[in-house]
């Protein structure tokens, strides 16, 4: 059962940490997700930056890549997850239009991940299931 919950909800988790602890509304226009956490000097002479949002959209990638490769499973659990990750999508929704903290591109990248998450999840399964019990179209497909 453990394993239906949506990794994803760690990103939104995270977010909500850092957004919650940091001063609102931000001082001068900028939020706590575009502080710097380093920059590098490349060869091309440009400086790379990493700011607290890119780190967070990065572990927000890493995730949904977890829960594309958790939709691959077959069986009941999967029917858990994939309700679980609509819920998860709905309540990100709902955030993004009500909370003064959700209202960020940040946020809106993880809300973009959580829809791509739930129309993955569905397309994937039933493709598998497709193949699994030989519906469709032609063999190979």
């Amino acid at each position: 059962m453990i394993l239906s919950i949506p990794w994803l909800i760690v990103a939104i988790i995270l977010y909500n940490v850092i957004a919650f602890s940091a001063s609102w509304p931000p001082a001068g226009g900028q939020t706590v997700f575009d502080d710097r956490l380093f920059s590098l000097d490349m060869i091309s002479g440009a400086t790379w930056t990493l700011t607290v949002g890119d780190l967070v959209t990065i572990i927000t990638l890493v995730l949904l890549f977890v829960e594309i490769i958790k939709a691959t499973r077959t069986g009941g659990s999967s029917i858990v997850d994939h309700g679980l990750s609509t819920v998860l999508f709905m309540f990100c929704l709902v955030e993004f239009l009500v909370v003064r903290q959700a209202a960020t591109s940040v946020f809106f990248f993880i809300l973009t991940v959580a829809l791509i998450d739930v129309i993955a999840g569905f397309s994937i399964t039933i493709r598998g299931a497709r193949r699994d019990f030989g519906f469709g179209g032609a063999q190979g497909e």
